[in-house]
């Protein structure tokens, strides 16, 4: 249970699904399937993106126990119940293991160079731990980035995306949005709501880091002006998934618009307002968590998109 927690296997479920939705939804949806991330295919990619993040964690954890120690002193595992080289050992098996399994599946399509994702996640998770994590908004970006890398993978693994679709619809009405474009755009509100948590969980931390001598937003420009920061990310989000809400509701996908309205805008709205109420460390919490939901609602949308997909041709 211990290396459960070590690896935030909650987390790691949640990329799971995410991968799962994204593949299942706007790929491999349906039985004309032209491409090469069959579920052959997809499963080992699945599992080496899991283990890749499963590593990043850990050593994100393992350069940060004394700041842990200070923020949440009762989560902490590594060099209490887990021993540091036994951690180090899992890291690094982790990481070769999921680079492997992602060179089997390049291999296959005679295309190594697909590696690029994963050989970038690792190097960034690295220098993230070791760095990034502790100077001024270059960590949260590197967090998002991964974010969306785990979306951009499937589309990097299938590059026939695009001729699949149109062979698939050759006879037939065109999806208002190409498939590759969805998960361009799924990959974006990834990257813009994990960079407006990541900010959020430096506020949480700010303590314990400042004592540790990291240089993170809410250290060097206070919590009023993170708070502000937040909230700017939140209204570009906002402006943009509200001008896709309208297009999906023009273009038939009433479903999904309305979902999109009610489920994530309003939400999202409704969350910045409750941003800025408090400004202690059980608030931030708080607040991480609630946003983490908006996520999953987000996710979840892949499903309606899928149905109404499929009501409208």
């Amino acid at each position: 249970m211990d290396w459960l927690r070590l690896i935030r296997w909650r987390n790691l479920l949640i990329v799971l699904i995410t991968q799962f939705l994204v593949w299942y939804c706007l790929i491999y949806n349906s039985s004309n399937y032209l491409g090469f991330l069959s579920v052959v295919y997809f499963m080992p990619l699945a599992y080496s993106t899991l283990m890749i993040t499963a590593a990043g964690y850990i050593i994100n954890d393992y350069f940060d126990i004394k700041i842990d120690v200070i923020n949440r002193p009762e989560k902490v595992t590594l060099g209490k119940k887990i021993p540091l080289r036994k951690a180090i050992l899992a890291h690094v098996f982790l990481n070769i293991g999921g680079l492997l399994i992602a060179a089997i599946v390049a291999f296959e399509q005679h295309h190594l160079e697909w590696l690029w994702v994963q050989a970038l996640s690792i190097t960034l998770l690295w220098f993230y731990s070791t760095h990034f994590k502790k100077q001024f908004f270059i960590g949260n970006i590197v967090v998002a980035l991964l974010t969306a890398m785990s979306i951009i993978v499937l589309v990097v693994y299938d590059p026939s995306l695009g001729m699949h679709y149109k062979l698939m619809y050759y006879l037939q009405p065109q999806p208002p949005i190409k498939a590759e474009w969805m998960c361009y755009g799924f990959a974006f509100f990834a990257f813009m709501l994990t960079l407006m948590r990541e900010i959020v969980k430096d506020m949480e931390d700010f303590k314990g880091d400042a004592e540790e001598g990291c240089v993170t937003m809410p250290i060097q420009k206070g919590l009023d002006f993170s708070a502000k920061a937040v909230k700017g990310i939140g209204f570009i989000a906002l402006l943009i998934l509200g001008y896709f809400s309208i297009y999906f509701i023009k273009t038939g996908l009433i479903a999904l618009g309305t979902y999109t309205l009610l489920f994530i805008i309003l939400p999202l709205i409704a969350w910045c307002f409750y941003l800025s109420k408090k400004n202690t460390t059980l608030h931030y919490h708080s607040a991480s968590k609630w946003l983490k939901i908006i996520m999953l609602l987000g996710i979840s949308s892949l499903i309606i998109y899928n149905l109404s997909l499929k009501h409208i041709l």
